[in-house]
């Protein structure tokens, strides 16, 4: 997807390989029929009572390419860009126009001529009208078409034509493709733009750093890089954001620590928010951070790094979110203040997610210096490729589908209900801690007399992002005006945030004094949050200033062992990496100890917990979804996989029975199911705890530890067969004329193995055997022709059988639910979410339904058979023509003939 973490080469590969679980339930409406919906765009979304959407446009009808930025212009028109073409102006109807068509110009930008196909100005991730000029983040590498690379453009009309014959880059980027540059947003104050960039894009020069430029990855945790190479090269400090002034020419570093967060918005306070994305690869592990909503403050960090590396939210060196959401691909964020909607929708942030189709609400409620948040499904629509949006002048919301070259629409949704729409004058309302926040984020700006005597104080401040703000503001002073107060300080929490803060800024020769302050804290009287953050002080100073050697060592050891294990995994992470690091003695028939532990207590209280229920995303995009339900099927033990990563890294305390019980770990946790890395990345882990055992032992444990589960790259399972390939991206027509070349000489057992591979006994039976998600698939070939098979694989949701459908629950509270109905009574509907575990039932009560109907999108996948070459398709095709059966008359054909059509 356009602006997720996604590319398009391994998503067609992952649907293929990973995720498919194909229910073939075109096969059934090639019988029963459908009746097409009246208007498919619209009848397809689900909005909260009381709005109506209106479908404006298809770009993609029109041969306009796939939108995904907008803005508007001074004169009110809409400005858009194709993600690999050119920008568009759209003079827009008027609310309740009716069925008018809005009017299209491609705009002519720079020098060139009528009848020139090449691209003037246009790839454009972010747009913004300012300044009396259209700005534009182009993400691009050059290319014939577009001669213009990734950065910061400035458009303006200099000679009054309404068109935009002055381009200025202000700033060139190194980064492009999905987790490049992305949007641009006007400051608050009207004064200044800000901008963001996903993980892949360099941090280019920056005259101003409110986050201390010295980041590094900062974690004791044995680094694990992505095991199919996601990210492998990008370090701290992943996605970032900038404030810029409207020349381009003064950058300022505002915070950084994303992955891939696409947009930002601002309230009516003028604080920042983003919206984060996910790593989909990570499921069921212990560093998989959900999609999340950032309040961005000055300085902030959130704590991204490549691989397994990705920190805790709790850790006092980050900031948590104010929201986790769940699974999905952030794209566009905006705030509600100029909307024409009631007064809490003016107060939400609108959070768009791309993989399923969701365009979220989320009611933001000032809670001490920063929010907290209320979840809302505010439109839902499956297929909806969301890509961007805003408020148009008319206070209607306008967003934009499509990515990727996916189908394009323009939509715009408006309030008819009888709530009041009218704004309300008042003055934005600020706590007393939201102000003294600001307060201290005015010493981020670099050193200044007054900053150590303001902040020091609010080192122990109970609200987290005072305490973040005051450590920022002191890391911005010259260390000598600090560092010896740091060993004077007798409040515990100030002792913690100062060592944090001279650990990251300070001599490494003053280890030894750090550590013996830190020391100095009675840890039993602290709260769990307090010992947590000494915890990972003692991991930054480790980190930064070096491993403790001697008496130092001793000391830490004596001083954290006691404690270790602790009452919650939160606290046993911590101090499990310092212990650990450390070898401390009894550590790992410790650590062993509570690996054994199911449910160790406090293992949902990590800051992980998500407000949207991985089983609801399932049904609503097969594609992802279905990796979301082999998970969820047999979820793995993400604490347990936490302490034997962390293992991997002790060579000391090992005797034989705690080997041998360590590494039979490793070859069960190959019985779950996680995102696509799951399997390399225990495998990575497996591997560098081997590096620890003696040599003559090596054989021995990786036998043990399941070696002969994997492939070579040990990113897999070994199996039957794999298809060969090369692949491609069948279309119907050049399917059918393969098969209908004939299937002679066939090889059964072949199409068996590819029956198997794809894994298509998951959701069928055929021969009595497999699954029963979908139509049993026995007595295919006697009903079906070739192109009847290939049609319902290549496009499954042509037609969907009532009677494997999803069904949709809009339920009185906005939102909804989708599952296939199993059964009923009198109080509830009973329905399965995860076809790869239907027996995890879900309740709907009936009370709380408002409407039902059936999805339009089938729970089996595109894209099936891509992975497969010609020869391969014809004997997939012929073992399912055959229903599994050797004896069948394909089996006897030799001919180029096509029996059986």
């Amino acid at each position: 997807m356009l602006r997720s973490h996604r590319s398009a080469k391994l998503l067609l590969l992952f649907s293929a390989l990973v995720l498919v679980g194909t229910s073939w339930v075109g096969m059934q409406g090639a019988d029963s029929g459908k009746i097409a919906p009246e208007n498919p765009k619209l009848d397809k979304l689900k909005l909260l009572p009381g709005f109506k959407a209106e479908h404006i446009y298809s770009p993609s009808d029109n041969k306009q390419g796939s939108w995904v930025s907008m803005t508007f212009d001074d004169k009110g028109r809409m400005i858009t860009s194709d993600q690999y073409g050119f920008l568009y102006r759209l003079e827009l109807p008027p609310i309740g126009s009716g069925a008018q068509q809005p009017k299209i110009e491609k705009l002519k930008v720079g020098t060139v001529q009528p009848g020139d196909t090449t691209v003037g100005m246009g790839y454009a991730q972010g747009l913004l009208y300012a300044f009396n000029s259209l700005y534009v983040m182009v993400n691009n590498r050059e290319n014939k078409n577009f001669g213009k690379g990734s950065g910061l453009y400035r458009l303006q009309d200099t000679n009054g034509d309404d068109q935009f014959e002055t381009v200025t880059l202000l700033k060139a980027l190194k980064g492009e493709g999905e987790h490049g540059p992305h949007s641009i947003k006007l400051a608050p104050d009207g004064k200044s733009l800000y901008v963001i960039a996903g993980n892949h894009t360099d941090v280019p020069p920056i005259d101003a750093y409110r986050l201390p430029s010295n980041w590094k990855e900062d974690n004791l945790f044995p680094q694990i890089k992505d095991p199919r190479g996601h990210a492998n090269d990008r370090m701290a400090p992943g996605g970032w954001i900038a404030r810029v002034d409207s020349e381009g020419k003064r950058w300022e570093l505002m915070g950084a620590g994303f992955r891939n967060a696409f947009d930002i918005a601002f309230n009516e306070t003028g604080d920042m928010f983003a919206y984060d994305s996910d790593m989909e690869w990570d499921f069921g592990l212990p560093w998989y951070r959900p999609t999340r909503i950032c309040h961005v403050t000055s300085g902030a960090e959130f704590g991204w790094r490549t691989g397994n590396g990705k920190w805790l939210p709790a850790n006092p060196d980050n900031l948590p979110p104010t929201l986790n959401i769940g699974q999905g691909s952030p794209t566009n964020l905006v705030y509600g203040s100029t909307a024409r909607f009631p007064e809490r929708y003016r107060q939400s942030l609108y959070a768009f997610d791309w993989s399923f189709g969701i365009i979220y609400s989320i009611y933001l409620k000032p809670k001490g210096s920063t929010y907290e948040a209320e979840r809302e499904e505010f439109i839902s629509g499956s297929p909806l490729p969301l890509t961007d949006g805003m408020f148009g002048p008319d206070g209607a919301l306008y967003f934009l589908t499509g990515g990727r070259r996916l189908e394009s629409d323009l939509y715009r949704v408006t309030y008819t209900g009888t709530e009041s729409v009218a704004p309300v004058a008042k003055a934005p309302v600020t706590t007393k801690e939201h102000q003294l926040r600001t307060q201290l984020e005015q010493y981020h700006q670099g050193p200044n007399p007054a900053a150590i005597a303001a902040a020091w104080p609010n080192l122990n401040h109970p609200d987290r992002f005072v305490r973040y703000a005051a450590r920022i503001a002191i890391e911005h002073q010259p260390v000598a005006q600090w560092q010896a107060r740091v060993f004077t300080e007798t409040d515990p929490q100030r002792i913690t945030q100062a060592a944090v803060a001279l650990a990251r800024q300070g001599d490494p020769a003053q280890k030894s004094q750090l550590l013996n302050a830190l020391m100095k804290i009675k840890y039993d009287q602290l709260p769990e949050s307090q010992q947590f953050d000494v915890c990972r002080a003692f991991e930054l100073v480790l980190l930064r200033m070096g491993m403790p050697e001697g008496t130092d060592k001793a000391n830490v050891i004596a001083y954290l062992n006691p404690h270790y294990p602790a009452k919650t995994a939160l606290l046993n992470r911590g101090i499990s990496k310092v212990l650990i690091s450390l070898d401390a003695p009894g550590v790992v028939n410790k650590t062993l100890a509570l690996m054994d532990i199911k449910d160790e207590p406090g293992s949902n209280n990590l800051g992980l917990e998500t407000s949207t229920a991985s089983s609801d995303l399932i049904l609503r995009n097969p594609q992802y979804g279905l990796d979301i339900a082999s998970m969820l099927a047999k979820v793995p033990p993400l604490q347990q996989t936490f302490y034997a990563v962390m293992l991997s890294r002790e060579n000391a305390g090992w005797t034989p029975e705690l080997r041998n019980k360590y590494f039979s770990w490793f070859a069960n946790a190959f019985k779950f199911q996680g995102g696509r890395s799951y399997v390399g990345f225990i495998d990575r882990a497996r591997k560098l705890a081997l590096a620890q055992v003696p040599k003559e032992q090596f054989d021995k444990y990786n036998k043990l530890s399941g070696a002969d589960l994997l492939t070579a790259s040990g990113n897999d399972f070994v199996s039957d067969y794999a298809p060969k390939g090369p692949g491609r991206q069948w279309k119907l027509e050049s399917a059918v004329a393969v098969v209908d070349s004939g299937l002679g000489n066939r090889d059964f057992a072949t199409g068996k193995k590819i029956y198997s591979a794809i894994l298509c006994s998951r959701c069928h039976a055929m021969g009595g055997q497999g699954g029963d998600i979908g139509p049993d698939l026995t007595q295919l070939g006697t009903r079906f022709s070739n192109k009847d098979i290939l049609e319902a694989i290549i496009n499954p949701d042509k037609a969907i059988s009532d009677q494997y459908a999803s069904t949709i629950f809009t339920l009185k509270n906005g939102q909804s639910v989708l599952g296939r109905q199993v059964s009923d009574d009198k109080t509830s509907y009973s329905i399965s979410q995860n076809p790869f575990a239907q027996d995890q039932i879900r309740k709907v009560a009936k009370k709380d339904v408002v409407s039902k109907k059936n999805s339009t999108v089938s729970i089996m996948l595109p894209g099936l058979i891509n992975s497969l070459n010609p020869d391969e398709l014809k004997d997939l095709i012929a073992y399912l023509k055959a229903g599994g059966n050797q004896a069948n008359d394909v089996y006897k054909t030799t001919s180029g003939g096509s029996k059986g059509k």
